[in-house]
Formats: C-alpha cells, structure tokens, sequence
C-alpha cells in the first residue's frame, strides 16, 4: 500500500473507493461470489486502511468506515455487507481488544495491497442466539488453546482467510474469542445458496484448530462479551441502509418519469406518488442515522452506551431497506420481478434487502431488548413519562406529541417487542430533526419522513389493541421486567446472523 492513500484528505479517499465501488454496480455485476482480484481493487483503493491503526498502516478513522460502507452499498448493497464483514465484524475486535503480539502478526497484512478477508465465526447449527447453547469449545494445551466445533452462516465461508472464532470453555462457564487462520485447521464443508447478497459466500465450517495463547481475546478480562462484537456492525448497516436508499429513490423516481401509463407518466399517478414518497421517507431516515453515526458514535472506542441507539439503528434501518426496496419493486412491476432487467434493478435490490430485518440479530428480539433496556431505567415512571425526558427519544415526543399511553401497560414479552419498535420509531424522529438542524436540510425532506414515522408508531398502537382483542391467544407468563436488557450475556445474534 503506498504512502499516496494516507496522504489523501477524507473526501479525496472516499472519491477514490467510490471510483472503485462503481465497477460493482448491481445493474450489471454478476450475481456471483466475489472473487479475490475483484476484491483486490478494492484493498488496493483502500477501503480496510480506516479500520487499521496508523502504527499499522491504517488511516484510522471511524468517520471513513461509515463513508466507505455507505459508498460501496451506493452501487451494490452486498458489496457494502462485504466491506462490514472484513472491517466491522472481523478486524475491529483484533483493533480494539487483541493483545499487542496477536495485533502485530495479523492487521500488518491487511494494509498491504493483498486481497486478504477476515471474517467472524459466531452462530452455529442449533445454537440459535444464545451462546450457551453452543458447542463449538476450547481447552487449554501446551503453548495455546484447541479450538473444535462447527459454525454456520458465516460470511465469507469459504474465502476468509482469518477468522475470529468465539467459543467457550469445555467445563466452565467461561467464553474465549480465538484469532485463526484457516490453514490451521478451518474448513468448509458445506456452501449455502443463499436468496440474496450472492457477492458473499455462506455455509457451514468445521474447526479444529490449535493456536498459541496470544490468539487469544480473554472476553472477561478486558472486560468484553459477545454484544460488543455486533455493535458497530449493526450501526454500519445504517450506513448500508444510507448509500443503498439513496439510489433506491434516484432509481425509482427516473423509472416511473420515463414509464407511461396512458397518457401520463406514472409518476404523476396518485399512489405512485404516495409510494415514492415512501421510499423518499426511508431515504431520509437512513441519511440522518448515518449523520448520527458520523457525529454521535466512535467505533474506536467504548461504545457499551450507544446499546439503545444501536439497536434503533438497527431495526429501523433495516426495515426501511426492505421497505423502499418493496415499493419499488411495485412500481415496477413484471420487469421489477426479474434479475437483470434493462429497465430497472428491483429484482435484486429486492433479494438483496431481505435478510436484513434478520441478520446481525432479529430485529424481534433486538426490539424487545430495547424496550426492556428502558424499563429497568425508568426508575418507576410510566414508560410514555419516561420517554419524554430521555434525550434518545425526548425531542420526538415533544414534537408529534402523540398519546404514548398505550406502553403504560404490564408489557409481556410480546408487548415489548411491540414497545420497542415504538421506541426505535422516537429515536428515529429525534435523528432526523437533529439531522435537519445541523445539516439546514430541506424541510420539504425533514416534514414527511417525521410524518411516515408518526404513522408507524400509530400503528404500533393499533397492534397494541389488536393484541387485546384476544387473536393471540393465552400468553405464558410475562418475562420480569429488564429480561435481555442492557447486554445480555451470551449473545451471539440470531440463528441467521448472516454477517458473523
């Protein structure tokens, strides 16, 4: 890697993976794996060096990682989950909490122009989310640990050439992250065909691997559990969610001025207009979480308070992925039912933005788990009075001032995962007049996301009184209040985390 790309001001860098990024473009890019040369333009531009420190040839900086992601998924949505997986998921850990030896045999290689990938090997067969349930363990040797067990929806596979490996102990109730190379004993039995994302390769891995003791990340001693380890991934799905809406709506809008329907253009039809609209909201939303990402977060550091926000990052912005990609594949029609159509790119945006409401954790149970955050911190107050005051979502309760009441009732486990969209929905709000105001946005872009939003959380409470009707039947007892709050440990993510 030359000296030429840590010279490069933030804008010039980001030009320059852009430049790269558009050889990608999901129009005409074959629906395949990536393969290694292709990925090499990319390390080549630079897009790892954000993630490096600079004693490591890195350029360091948490504001590029959220750029090169949000470019990247610009012009091919999968190829921005690539770029998470190699920097948030597999080389931010070893960045941030591997000893310095372990630091110095690995991130060097990733600064150089090689095409090397990295990738996190957390869900297995039967193991859903909780990492209690796993079986993949290790046990001290001579001279380091032996690491045996099989993994499964991993990204990159088959192709990663080191891994973070998490397992736990043979006897105790003790958790390990373990670096790996895949030479030492890491292999793929199995490839997935995977709906979507085709650039990344999933399947099943067997590992039986021994590695020296400073491969190892001790979890308890720096203090570390398994929700650290998604945390900045989820906030960069934002960022994905960002560059992939941004042409979602620049697309949609140009197909339905150039489409016509009669003797008018589709765009001037009334719900067609109502569902661009929709996809302008979704744009909106995602652009002002990755404005809070830029300005409010730091990868680099402790990010144990950005919990909350994280997980409303998360869920909001990947149902606002599926979505915009949903009304613009309604817009289209047939054509948008096809791979590869001349007119449109529907199909695969389609595809690609499935699996997000699912990986990296369910949006359900990252839900609940944000409703029960804030119910062990309302120090009694009714949910709606505690809301109002908490600067997560305070500001969005003072501007739609809309009734709230409707979660100042015993939340079951099932009303809290309701809750908690709710809650995402506030925070949302708060992020786009925060985003407005430091931005001087358009009010004409600030107003209908704001309203889109309200609308959201209505529903919500609509599903609130619908729960009451009795259509679900006799629930089992209510979790106590806080259960999964905060940062539940073990936690791996969901049985499809996708991009660990």
């Amino acid at each position: 890697m030359t000296d030429d790309l840590l010279s490069l001001s933030t804008d010039e860098f980001i030009a320059g993976i852009d430049a790269v990024a558009s050889k990608f473009d999901s129009a005409a890019y074959p629906q395949q794996y990536l393969p290694a040369e292709d990925w090499a333009l990319l390390v080549r531009a630079g897009v790892l060096l954000p993630t490096l420190p600079s004693r490591y040839g890195g350029r360091d900086s948490h504001v590029e990682m959220c750029r090169a992601v949000e470019t990247a998924a610009e012009w091919n949505l999968a190829l921005g989950v690539y770029v998470i997986v190699n920097t948030a998921l597999a080389l931010l850990p070893v960045v941030k909490w591997a000893g310095e030896e372990a630091q110095e045999e690995m991130l060097p290689l990733f600064s150089g122009g090689d095409p090397l990938r990295a990738g996190l090997a957390a869900t297995e067969p039967g193991a859903g989310s909780a990492l209690s349930a796993m079986t993949t363990a290790f046990e001290e040797v001579d001279g380091g640990y032996r690491i045996r067990g099989r993994k499964h929806w991993q990204a990159l596979s088959s192709s990663a050439h080191w891994w973070l490996v998490v397992a736990k102990h043979e006897h105790r109730r003790e958790y390990g992250y373990f670096i790996v190379r895949r030479d030492e004993g890491f292999r793929t039995v199995q490839l997935y065909d995977a709906l979507g994302l085709k650039l990344l390769d999933y399947g099943v891995n067997d590992i039986d691997v021994t590695v020296p003791r400073h491969r190892r990340i001790n979890a308890e001693e720096r203090g570390v559990d398994s929700v650290d380890l998604f945390l900045a991934s989820r906030s960069l799905l934002a960022a994905a969610g960002a560059g992939f809406l941004r042409r979602i709506s620049r697309e949609a809008h140009a197909y339905a001025d150039g489409r016509r329907i009669g003797r008018k253009r589709q765009s001037r039809i009334g719900f067609v207009r109502y569902r661009l609209a929709a996809i302008d909201a979704s744009a909106t939303i995602c652009e002002a979480f990755s404005h809070y990402l830029q300005t409010e977060l730091d990868f680099k550091g402790d990010m144990t308070p950005a919990f909350p926000a994280v997980q409303a990052l998360k869920t909001v912005a990947t149902e606002r992925i599926v979505r915009a990609a949903q009304n613009y594949q309604q817009l289209t029609g047939g054509e948008g039912y096809r791979c590869g159509s001349p007119t449109n790119i529907a199909g695969q945006a389609f595809l690609d933005s499935r699996v997000f409401t699912v990986f990296d954790g369910n949006n359900d149970m990252l839900s609940q788990q944000l409703a029960a955050h804030c119910l062990t911190r309302r120090g009694g107050l009714p949910l709606s009075e505690f809301l109002a005051g908490w600067p997560l979502t305070a500001p969005a309760v003072d501007t739609l001032k809309t009734d709230l009441s409707f979660l100042d009732r015993p939340l079951d486990q099932s009303h809290q995962v309701l809750a908690g969209r709710a809650i995402g929905y506030l925070f949302a709000v708060t992020s786009v007049l925060k985003w407005a105001e430091e931005t001087g946005a358009d009010p004409g872009r600030l107003w209908p996301a704001v309203e889109f939003l309200r609308h959201d959380i209505t529903g919500v409470a609509a599903e609130f009184r619908l729960m009451a009707s009795g259509i679900v039947g006799d629930e089992d007892p209510a979790e106590p209040v806080g259960a999964g709050a905060g940062r539940p440990f073990p936690f791996a993510g969901s049985d499809l985390t996708g991009t660990g």
